[in-house]
């Protein structure tokens, strides 16, 4: 054997060994890995806020973060409990999809208005009502009206669209 296949078996060897202690680890622990580091982010993003210069659309983009960011550690505990029951576990499941589908939806309708538009905007999904925050000093009704028929565009059902201006 030469030294090439040597080196490939001992990394081989070691992906697999981490791989099985990775799956037999207990769930306590990754519980713990988890919070530590939700309490980083939470922390990073505290931080961020606090600075002078905030922009208002970045403060609601870090409220609703955190506001997601502990509706997924509550679905990640029930994943990680072991006392949780299939069906628990699959709503828990269900959960964390809905939240990253919500977050994909708002990420590509901020996209749709900054690239139609040209206009920096926030927008959260709550159910079938979307708020949107435009950031622009005058308050105009007839470009309300085109951002929410730019949002509707992406729906099939009625949504309920509010747009707000703020600088």
């Amino acid at each position: 054997m030469n030294k090439q296949k040597i080196w490939f078996l001992t990394l081989f060897s070691l992906i697999l060994i981490l791989s099985v202690y990775y799956i037999t680890m207990p769930n306590e622990l990754l519980t713990v890995i988890n919070e530590k580091n939700k309490i980083t982010t939470t922390k990073k993003a505290s931080s961020n806020v606090s600075a002078k210069n905030t922009d208002y659309l970045a403060v609601l983009e870090i409220e609703k973060d955190e506001e997601r960011a502990s509706m997924a550690a509550e679905y990640n505990e029930i994943l990680t409990n072991s006392k949780s029951t299939d069906e628990e576990k699959n709503n828990a499941y269900e959960g964390l999809k809905e939240i990253d589908d919500i977050k994909a939806k708002e990420e590509k309708l901020v996209k749709k208005i900054k690239d139609k538009m040209k206009l920096e905007s926030y927008v959260k999904i709550d159910n079938d009502n979307i708020n949107v925050v435009v950031k622009k000093k005058d308050h105009d009704y007839s470009l309300a009206n085109k951002v929410m028929r730019l949002i509707q565009e992406e729906f099939e059902n009625k949504v309920f669209v509010s747009v707000r201006f703020k600088i």
